[in-house]
């Protein structure tokens, strides 16, 4: 059995988040919070927060011992990008691509 969580549309780079889910992928739960916790990334936050939602999930929707659980698959995927312009002289304008994330945890027991 493993439980499966998903945040989508979360506004970072997903190159950003992919330096904190590379720390984590294939610990055990309570490590993996612990190293979230203390690693100063601001992707860090977001990666909690989805590592929360499926120990949540695993517990309450498919009733797995919480002790057991560690992280099997952990993977962020490009959202939508969103392009704004930033106007420069003699009328030029410069693209700005604000990059969105999907981020999903899969934790399975052991």
């Amino acid at each position: 059995m493993e439980a499966k969580a998903i945040a989508k549309h979360i506004r970072i780079s997903p190159r950003k988040v992919r330096i904190v889910i590379d720390l984590i992928r294939g610990k055990n739960v309570g490590e993996a919070y612990a190293i979230l916790k203390h690693t100063p990334k601001v992707g860090s936050e977001v990666v909690i927060k989805v590592l929360k939602s499926a120990i949540a999930n695993a517990e309450h929707n498919c009733e797995l011992n919480v002790d057991k659980l560690f992280v099997s698959a952990a993977f962020v995927d490009q959202g939508p990008t969103m392009k704004r312009i930033h106007p420069r002289s003699r009328g030029q304008a410069f693209k700005i691509l604000k990059r969105t994330s999907h981020v999903t945890l899969v934790v399975k027991e052991r």
